[in-house]
């Protein structure tokens, strides 16, 4: 399932890969558990003026470490949080199964860890599978968001995976393709080294970043998360036919879209986001892929920033 040449059941498994980000580790200031619906959900939050900024990583399967960087670059001036979703990092799940892992369920996660820190409401930013997560939020308690930022995101909708193994393979050089096809094999065949996961993960980072420089970085995160459970998170989207356009047509709360003109995920999928949402507002960056702080930092920054203000 998880050879390059983009056959059916392959691309479900590099689906994993969409969704991920840089990994740039920094302690947090405070850090705790919040407890519900049978999991204990870890969380690290920094900054301490403000309403605070829920982030929500990408994945699915993977923890927020990788987030760490960016949430201080957004803590001047507020609370920033990030959070391990259920099954993964730090937070504890008896199970993982059909019934413990829906969308349904990491968004209650969502909405119990707000009220056990106590904030009436809050602004989410939910980047590439945290898009579709903060689309859902949004769609089941909209009176417990301010503003959201959807950031690189997968959509309101699964329209994305029409064409993400395309222009994954699109980003690739040839080198990088037959890389990762050998790599894949390797990891399919049995051998889940570190070694040979890093391989894979630095034929495939080039797909997620215009600047290469960052390669090694998303080649790090790569290594990272939990297969089956991202299987079980598609597998509940395909089954519930996820789709939030219609209801987010009624959304009032101020939307950001911003978006790299060169992602794996097209634009297209960010302007049919922003015509669904009709208070949102939508940036395109240039010369920019999957992580816009790591591309266009300044750029990136700046229109969140003054977002959120």
């Amino acid at each position: 399932m998880m050879h390059t040449h983009f056959r059916k059941n392959s691309v479900m498994m590099l689906l994993v890969m969409l969704f991920l980000t840089g990994c740039i580790h920094l302690r947090a200031q405070e850090e705790g558990y919040s407890e519900a619906n049978g999991v204990k959900t870890f969380y690290r939050m920094l900054g301490s003026k403000g309403l605070p900024l829920l982030i929500i990583n990408g994945g699915p399967g993977m923890n927020s470490d990788g987030f760490a960087g960016i949430a201080q670059m957004l803590a001047s001036g507020r609370r920033v949080i990030i959070y391990d979703q259920r099954g993964t990092g730090k937070s504890k799940l008896a199970a993982l199964d059909t019934t413990t892992i829906t969308m349904r369920n990491m968004v209650e996660d969502i909405e119990s860890l707000r009220k056990h820190l106590g904030y009436q409401t809050w602004n989410v930013l939910g980047h590439s599978f945290g898009g579709l997560l903060a689309s859902y939020y949004a769609v089941l308690y909209p009176n417990s968001i301010e503003k959201v930022i959807l950031s690189s995101s997968g959509g309101v909708n699964l329209d994305f995976m029409r064409t993400v193994g395309e222009r994954i393979q699109a980003n690739l050089t040839e080198q990088d393709r037959d890389s990762l096809a050998y790599w894949n094999n390797r990891i399919t065949s049995g051998d889940t080294s570190y070694q040979a996961r890093l391989r894979r993960g630095m034929a495939l980072a080039s797909a997620y970043v215009f600047d290469k420089k960052h390669v090694p970085t998303i080649a790090e995160r790569l290594t990272q998360g939990n297969m089956r459970l991202n299987g079980l998170v598609f597998q509940n989207l395909q089954a519930m036919k996820f789709d939030c356009s219609k209801e987010l047509r009624s959304f009032q709360r101020p939307v950001l879209i911003i978006h790299g003109k060169n992602d794996i995920i097209g634009t297209e999928i960010a302007e049919f986001a922003h015509k669904a949402l009709p208070t949102s507002r939508l940036v395109l960056l240039d010369s920019c892929a999957h992580y816009g702080w790591l591309d266009r930092k300044d750029e990136y920054l700046s229109a969140v920033q003054g977002f959120l203000r």
